[in-house]
C-alpha cells in the first residue's frame, strides 16, 4: 500500500524552483530518508504532503486522498519540523498536553520515559521558549515518536542535540519502530549517521530527485579504485566514472558500478587496491554527476532557496 503518491509535483516561488516535477510512491510502515543539502527542496516536499503548503502544479496524495483540509489524512501524520514554533507562555507540559489532545495513538508513558532520557527540566515549570536549541529539538523528538503516528516526518530533528542525544534518539526511533511499526519520513543531511536507520532513500538537489531506491540496492553499486594513474585508468576504461581524484602519479577514481569477481581479478592483476564507498559519498558523488547533466540553477537561485526553506 502506497501511503504517500505524488506525481510531476512542482513548487515555483516567482521565477524559482524549489521542486521540480517530484514523482513519487512511498508504502506503510518503513523508514525512509528524505536526503540533500541544506536548501535542495526537503521542507518544501514535506510541508505540501502535510498540507502547510501548496504546490504550483501537479498531484499529491496521502493515504489515497488530497491532504489539503482533510481532517482524517492530518489526524494521522506528525510533521516535526526544525524551527517548530510554540505559544509564548507554553511550557513543556503544555506541548505534551496539546499533542495529546491531536494525536489518538499518544503513548504518554512513552512520552515520560523520554523526558528522562533526554534529561529535560521541569516539564511543568519550564518554558518552552527558555530552551536551549537541543532542548527544543528534543521535545520535538519526543512529540514525534510519542505521537505514534501512522506517518512521521522528523525534519532535521537533531539540530542542537549532541552526539550521545542523537543516539539515543535513533536507538529509541528504531525501538518503537519495532513495537509500533508505521511509516517514518527522516531528513538529513547527515548521511552516515543516520544510513543504518533506513530501509529506502530517496535524495533530493535543486528540487528534483536524483536517488530513489532502497539501501540495500544502493549499498554496493559503487566502488573505489586506487593506485597507479595509468593502471587505474586502464582499469576504468568505457565504465560509468562519478569521481577522479589525483596526487602525482596516483590515482583514485569512483566507478559507478557493482564490484564483480573479474574486477578483483582484474585489479589484483594490475596491482591496484579497491575500497567500498559509503552511502554519504555515493549520494555526494551522483548529485554533483547529476548537477553536470542537468545543469544547477543559479548562485542566486541556490541562496533564494536556501531562505524559503
Amino acid at each position: 500500500m502506497n501511503v504517500i503518491e505524488t506525481r510531476g509535483l512542482t513548487r515555483r516561488y516567482r521565477d524559482q524552483l524549489a521542486l521540480d516535477d517530484v514523482t513519487l510512491n512511498l508504502q506503510a510502515n518503513r523508514i525512509y530518508g528524505l536526503l540533500g543539502r541544506n536548501g535542495a527542496g526537503k521542507t518544501t516536499l514535506m510541508s505540501i504532503l502535510t498540507a502547510q503548503a501548496f504546490a504550483s502544479s501537479g498531484d499529491v496524495r496521502v493515504f489515497g486522498s488530497d491532504p489539503f483540509e482533510n481532517e482524517q489524512v492530518l489526524s494521522r501524520l506528525c510533521f516535526v519540523r526544525e524551527s517548530q514554533k510554540y505559544p509564548d507562555d507554553f511550557t513543556i507540559r503544555n506541548a505534551l498536553d496539546a499533542a495529546a489532545l491531536f494525536f489518538p495513538h499518544w503513548d504518554k508513558d512513552l512520552a515520560q520515559t523520554l523526558l528522562e532520557d533526554f534529561q529535560l527540566p521541569s516539564p511543568r515549570k519550564q518554558r518552552i521558549k527558555k530552551l536551549s536549541r537541543g532542548q527544543l529539538s528534543a521535545v520535538g523528538v519526543i512529540i514525534g515518536l510519542a505521537s505514534r503516528a501512522e506517518l512521521t516526518f522528523f525534519d532535521e530533528p537533531y539540530l542542537g542535540l549532541d552526539a550521545v542525544a542523537r543516539q539515543l534518539f535513533y536507538d529509541r526511533l528504531l525501538t518503537d519502530f519495532a513495537d509500533h511499526p508505521r511509516t517514518v519520513i527522516l531528513s538529513s543531511h547527515l548521511i552516515d549517521e543516520v544510513a543504518n536507520l533506513l530501509e529506502h532513500v530517496i535524495v533530493i538537489d535543486h528540487g528534483r530527485i536524483v536517488m530513489d531506491d532502497e539501501v540495500e540496492a544502493v549499498t554496493g553499486s559503487a566502488f573505489a579504485v586506487a593506485g597507479q594513474a595509468a593502471a587505474v585508468e586502464q582499469f576504468v576504461d568505457n565504465r560509468t566514472v562519478l569521481h577522479r581524484d589525483g596526487l602525482g602519479a596516483l590515482s583514485s577514481v569512483t566507478v559507478d558500478a557493482p564490484l564483480s569477481d573479474d574486477d578483483r581479478e582484474r585489479a589484483r592483476e594490475l596491482g591496484l587496491e579497491l575500497a567500498p564507498v559509503s552511502l554519504q559519498q555515493l549520494i555526494i558523488r551522483r548529485t554533483l554527476k547529476a548537477n553536470e547533466a542537468y545543469g544547477p540553477p543559479s548562485e542566486q537561485n541556490d541562496k533564494n532557496l536556501e531562505v524559503l526553506q
